[in-house]
């Protein structure tokens, strides 16, 4: 048994779902695949996929193997490339998480660009708002708006999210137009809150006008932890919005939403890139880092350290 090819076909059935879906992108017969993932149960003692006439399911064994295994694949595929003269022509599987409205808005929108001048990346895109953990989930790299708090990772910053207070022409005939921004504190305002996907909990914003500032949490009957459905729900009338001018843009011109406040500034939001400092930085995961940053420069350009 080749190890290689033994641990080649066993991720690839996890990946599909299938031996026959396996065997059609390795280029082998179903019979071959099959083989091989016995063979490696065989060696292992273990059980690490549960099969049945309908479908293929990993077992925890399997799971925990697999997450070794692909990591180990990916470390492989970097350094035959990075040797080689597919060095110029980056290849290979990488795995990014964004949060849901910059992937809708912003990243899907050019990713034929990407995918175009570098046809033999394979991506993998994770679209949420949750908190990943990188190195257990074998997450190449992330993209979040907010501080990096994690210690352990490289962050990269590549961009600044302008930001402001908005609501729907719904809410405001219903509640009245605020005059100041605490008055989002008092019925009838209401506000809906974004939650962390880390602690649960929402957070407050500051607003300034010339020598005045303050902190605002406002009142809250929703809150969601997902940037769609946080805006859809502005969008809807259930509440006034925090939102980064990217997201509020094609509302505004489409007079789904009222910007409020003129006059008071929010400081804008970081953007960062960021990805485990044990992770070779592979030629595919560079081209996409500088990608990205060129992306978000032409939307999002950097406006602090």
């Amino acid at each position: 048994m080749d190890r290689f090819d033994a641990m080649q076909a066993f991720a690839r059935v996890v990946d599909t779902g299938s031996f026959t879906k396996a065997a059609q992108t390795l280029h082998m017969s179903r019979t071959t695949v099959t083989q091989l993932v016995q063979q490696l149960e065989a060696r292992l003692r273990v059980r690490l996929l549960n099969r049945t006439t309908r479908q293929v399911n990993v077992t925890a064994d399997g799971a925990a193997y697999y997450a070794r295994v692909i990591r180990l694949l990916a470390d492989i595929d970097d350094a035959e490339t990075s040797l080689s003269s597919a060095a110029s022509a980056p290849r290979g599987r990488l795995r990014v998480d964004v949060p849901a409205p910059f992937a809708r808005l912003v990243l899907v929108p050019a990713l034929r660009d990407f995918l175009a001048r570098y046809p033999e990346i394979q991506l993998d895109l994770g679209v949420s708002d949750r908190h990943v953990d990188l190195i257990d989930e074998n997450v190449d790299c992330v993209i979040r708006g907010g501080q990096i708090t994690d210690q352990s990772l490289v962050a990269r910053h590549i961009g600044d999210l302008p930001a402001a207070i908005h609501a729907s022409p719904a809410y405001l005939q219903q509640a009245g137009l605020p005059a100041h921004p605490q008055d989002l504190e008092q019925a009838p305002h209401r506000v809906v809150g974004y939650l962390r996907s880390r602690s649960g909990t929402v957070l407050p914003y500051t607003l300034q006008r010339g020598d005045e500032q303050v902190t605002v949490r406002g009142r809250q009957l929703l809150a969601v932890d997902d940037g769609n459905a946080y805006l859809a729900a502005g969008v809807a009338g259930l509440g006034a919005l925090w939102l980064p001018d990217y997201m509020a843009a094609p509302h505004l011109a489409a007079g789904e939403l009222v910007r409020l406040f003129p006059g008071w500034h929010i400081d804008a939001m970081p953007l960062y890139l960021a990805f485990p400092p044990n992770r070779h930085v592979s030629a595919k995961l560079r081209v996409f880092i500088d990608w990205v940053a060129r992306l978000v420069a032409q939307h999002m350009p950097p406006t602090g350290p």
